[in-house]
């Protein structure tokens, strides 16, 4: 029965663009009714309600009572969502498994674990910002994710990317740089220079795994308010010094 009916629908006809000028002239003529038919309806709904008083209060009751319905639905969608989110774990065998995007997803979802409110807004041209945070101060986390194949290494060039947009085009006041695979030398370089916090394979066990939260991965302090959000990148997005890696290298995260 449902095969016959899609068949039948199939053999209606569907709407296409006007060819020629004839075509053209009756499609705006019928346009022009319609738009002249739309607004006199609009207008006599809109003298129907403010006429009577009472459908006046009706509507607006009605208007103030879904949105209130809607914004609780809101908050609890987010509430239920934070709590089936608030003992995420994540091993690294997970992590590698990912694909980009899915790896995208997970740092969102680990940063609203922490309390953060995080959406994805990694895309083509995303200018270099695959999730975007805001703590409860209003400071604005901007990550960057680089899923590898394991044992491969983040350059340079992506820290002189996120040095270049996080801040002036994303309004970040931290940096964030986050991969399962590690960094280079110089990529370490470049991001204590630019005070861009790394987060590298045995930093993302500890935050993914182990549950240690962004603040105290990161060993940042509780959020700063909105006035001492700072404009520029480099080279004072860091709240706390560098630390020293087995190499001798200075790094952040």
């Amino acid at each position: 029965m449902k095969g016959w009916i899609v068949d039948q629908f199939s053999r209606l006809p569907h709407p296409r663009m006007p060819s020629g000028i004839f075509e053209w002239i009756a499609a705006g003529v019928f346009a022009g009714f319609a738009g002249l038919l739309s607004l006199d309806v609009i207008r006599t709904v809109i003298g129907l309600i403010f006429g009577h008083w009472y459908i006046t209060v009706t509507v607006a009751g009605c208007a103030v009572i879904g949105a209130g319905a809607w914004q609780r639905w809101r908050r609890m969608a987010h509430h239920r969502r934070t709590e089936r989110l608030s003992t995420l774990r994540l091993s690294l065998a997970d992590l590698d498994a990912m694909g980009a995007i899915a790896f995208e997803y997970a740092t969102r979802d680990l940063m609203i674990r922490d309390g953060i409110k995080a959406w994805r807004v990694g895309q083509r041209g995303d200018q270099a910002a695959d999730v975007i945070g805001r703590d409860c101060a209003g400071e604005v986390i901007v990550v960057q994710c680089k899923h590898t194949t394991t044992g491969n290494k983040v350059g340079a060039p992506v820290i002189y990317q996120v040095n270049g947009t996080a801040s002036p085009i994303h309004g970040a006041d931290i940096a964030v740089v986050v991969t399962n695979g590690a960094f280079t030398r110089d990529a370490r370089q470049c991001a204590q220079a630019f005070r861009i916090h790394l987060i590298g394979r045995e930093d993302l066990a500890r935050w993914a795994e182990d549950g240690i939260t962004l603040y105290q991965l990161l060993r940042l302090s509780p959020p700063l308010r909105r006035w001492r959000r700072l404009r520029h990148t480099a080279p004072r997005l860091t709240r706390h010094p560098p630390r020293r890696d087995v190499s001798g290298v200075e790094h952040f995260g």
